[in-house]
């Protein structure tokens, strides 16, 4: 087990303390940089740093970056969920630690997916059904985890499938 203890920080963002959501810092007491491009390898970052190492994945609208020696986590509702996330993180870590003989490291980050794929999936009819004023928005956070096809309710059940077949590489969950 290479992550087996940290502290976490909650706190709300200085630049706004308006804000409702949260923000954490788990700060490590082990050392997890040699697993970085381990896990960018198996959970696909969105981006990957070499020199100073870190690896930034986008789950659900947020932003969890791993560093040696910390990991952040932005737009959280509570504690719980920091908690929930952080132990999902240090758990990825680990697994990918104990399989690294299987798993060939990489800094390269995945690809994206594409917002016009998503798009042309779309009923393109801005309806406001999900909750957005027009399909580009909603398009714009299928792109970013915030969205899934279950939340346009007029998508046809083929594009739905579609949809999700499309963004299944891309979704992570915790």
């Amino acid at each position: 087990m290479l992550l087996k203890t940290y502290r976490k920080e909650i706190f709300r963002p200085e630049c706004n303390p308006n804000f409702t959501s949260l923000h954490c810092y788990a700060h490590l007491d082990q050392d997890v940089g040699q697993a970085i491009p381990y896990l960018n390898a198996e959970l696909g970052g969105f981006q990957c740093i070499k020199e100073p190492p870190s690896v930034t994945f986008m789950i659900r609208g947020r932003l969890i970056t791993v560093h040696p020696r910390q990991i952040s986590i932005n737009s959280l509702k509570d504690e719980q969920e920091a908690e929930k996330i952080v132990n999902w993180m240090k758990n990825q870590i680990n697994d990918v630690w104990e399989r690294r003989a299987e798993i060939e490291p990489s800094f390269t980050p995945l690809p994206r997916p594409k917002l016009i794929e998503i798009l042309k999936l779309l009923p393109k009819t801005n309806c406001r059904e999900c909750g957005l004023p027009t399909c580009m928005v909603f398009a714009s956070q299928a792109v970013e985890g915030v969205k899934t096809a279950d939340d346009c309710p007029p998508l046809s059940l083929e594009n739905k499938e579609k949809m999700q077949e499309y963004l299944k590489p891309f979704n992570l969950d915790f």
